[in-house]
């Protein structure tokens, strides 16, 4: 199996430390493009697209191995391996995050640290847990990627982008739902939004930073705030930018947050 054919792996930059940074759901590795500048002196910047996202090996796509996050966690422990990465600084954005938590619980040796956008450990509200949806919500969203896989597309992109004074970025959202296999997506979709990792906090050794959005439909204040409560050592900063995609939206306040933080958290 070839491990960068398959998940489309990029490598850019010239720094010794190793940068992954892992896309979100519906998403791919161009999403990182406003990012990627900043931090090219300092980092060997690792890049991919998860198996049936982006250019990545459609037939490598099984049904049983991505009917769980583990999956997709596999791809990123198999990226490392290959790559033979260590002390990587991990960035993940929306489901990425808690696909670095189950990769960096299992292979604590790759990372050296971790980075979230927008995560979230639980989509479902819960007793004493808001996690932004109640399960009939997001019934509602899979039955409607059934039925009108572009209206859903059409439906979602503006929630999750929210920068209406900014439609290309929406509509490159919409697009980048569109451009993928609507079968793997809307399995993924229900991977993503039904999983629950809420156990899993706990056991991450690694030091991370919450970044949280303002006016996140997607992952609320609630959610983020919960998230670096149960990680012993993390760091926690609500940011200004707007939705739930703000390496694309704000990604000179991302930079910053980021850079900031590794001043301070990189060994």
């Amino acid at each position: 199996m070839n491990i960068i054919k398959r998940n489309n792996v990029k490598i850019l930059g010239q720094g010794k430390k190793t940068m992954l940074l892992a896309h979100g759901f519906g998403c791919d590795q161009n999403m990182w493009r406003f990012i990627i500048p900043a931090f090219e002196d300092d980092f060997k910047i690792v890049v991919f697209d998860y198996v049936g996202c982006g250019k990545s090996d459609l037939s490598a796509y099984h049904a049983e191995r991505y009917s769980e996050l583990q999956g997709y966690a596999q791809d990123v422990l198999e990226i490392c391996n290959t790559l033979q990465l260590e002390d990587v600084t991990f960035v993940g954005h929306s489901v990425s995050c808690m696909i670095g938590v189950l990769a960096a619980i299992e292979q604590p040796n790759f990372f050296s640290n971790l980075i979230f956008i927008g995560p979230s450990a639980c989509y479902v509200n819960d007793t004493n847990y808001l996690g932004g949806f109640s399960r009939q919500d997001l019934e509602g969203l899979l039955d409607v990627m059934d039925n009108n896989y572009l209206g859903w597309a059409t439906y979602l992109a503006p929630v999750v982008m929210k920068n209406e004074d900014k439609p290309e970025l929406t509509k490159e959202l919409q697009d980048s739902f569109c451009s993928t296999d609507p079968i793997i997506t809307r399995k993924f979709a229900e991977v993503t939004f039904f999983s629950d990792n809420r156990e899993d906090l706990s056991q991450l050794s690694k030091p991370c930073l919450v970044m949280q959005c303002s006016e996140d439909a997607i992952a609320p204040d609630t959610v983020g705030q919960y998230i670096h409560n149960q990680i012993q050592d993390s760091t926690f900063v609500k940011m200004k930018a707007t939705g739930h995609c703000p390496h694309l939206s704000h990604p000179k306040e991302t930079i910053a947050i980021i850079k900031n933080y590794l001043k301070t958290h990189d060994h």
